[in-house]
């Protein structure tokens, strides 16, 4: 539904494994741009019913800016097999699991939970800063399933590992490695601050043949001219080339790669 042009990006190049990606490669294009989808305090940039079919194993991601309130910000249970990364940028969010399990989560930090497991609240603190959040789902392979069966896991702000502007969440990058026991193979979320004309270059790891970047604050102009706003996600197409940006103003977004899975 998305065009031939479109679905093209997301073919297999035909690289070999391990083969590593190169540095000195030309910039991974654009195969779209989308705006997200607001609902209430939620934005919607990739659900399932749409582009999360090209995105898998990234099935959805949200971005919420809300003020404080106790009633559930994310309630809704996943189907099995997806498991949710809930990333908070300011504020804090606090969450029971089906376990009986309690806590909170500051700025800076990240749960990483089992399908179903947990519903996140907004504090209710009205001295704390506003709350802005990122919620994925991301789609398990079957043997990590069964791994993951009772897991959930929280990291606080100061257990994130960096790299530069770059905090790992998911996966590794450089010497940087996510604090994550259970999160699958094959698969990296970077968040990346960048300042005024600061400029970054990702190299996806070999295999990695979905790429996206989300922008919660501020704005980027990628090699090729495009410019990614607040609130919009970029798809990348399958190549061997780099992601390549400038930030303009200063900038927030995240930043997923990964091996698709096999269809169903």
């Amino acid at each position: 539904m998305f065009g031939a042009d479109f679905q093209a990006g997301f073919r297999d190049s035909g690289r070999p494994r391990g083969a590593g990606a190169l540095m000195t490669a030309g910039p991974r294009s654009m195969a779209m741009l989308v705006n997200g989808r607001r609902h209430g305090a939620i934005t919607r940039l990739i659900t399932p019913w749409d582009i999360g079919e090209l995105t898998a194993p990234f099935v959805l991601l949200n971005y919420a800016e809300a003020a404080r309130r106790s009633r559930p910000l994310f309630g809704i249970h996943p189907p099995s097999g997806i498991a949710t990364l809930t990333v908070v940028l300011t504020g804090e969010l606090s969450f029971e699991d089906v376990s009986g399990k309690r806590g909170e989560i500051a700025a800076g930090g990240l749960g990483w939970m089992k399908a179903g497991s947990v519903i996140w609240h907004e504090d209710g603190d009205a001295a704390r800063e506003p709350l802005r959040v990122f919620h994925l789902w991301v789609e398990q392979p079957l043997v990590a399933q069964e791994e993951f069966a009772a897991a959930s896991e929280t990291i606080s702000a100061d257990e994130v590992q960096e790299d530069g502007p770059v905090r790992v969440l998911l996966g590794e990058l450089g010497r940087a490695r996510s604090r994550i026991r259970h999160a699958p193979a094959d698969l990296n979320v970077l968040h990346v601050r960048l300042k005024d004309r600061q400029d970054f270059r990702y190299a996806p790891p070999d295999g990695h043949n979905v790429s996206w970047l989300a922008v919660d604050r501020g704005s980027l102009q990628l090699a090729e001219g495009e410019r990614v706003l607040w609130e919009q996600i970029a798809v990348f197409r399958n190549s061997s080339g780099v992601i390549e940006v400038e930030a303009d103003g200063d900038t927030s977004f995240v930043l997923g790669s990964a091996t698709r899975l096999p269809p169903p």
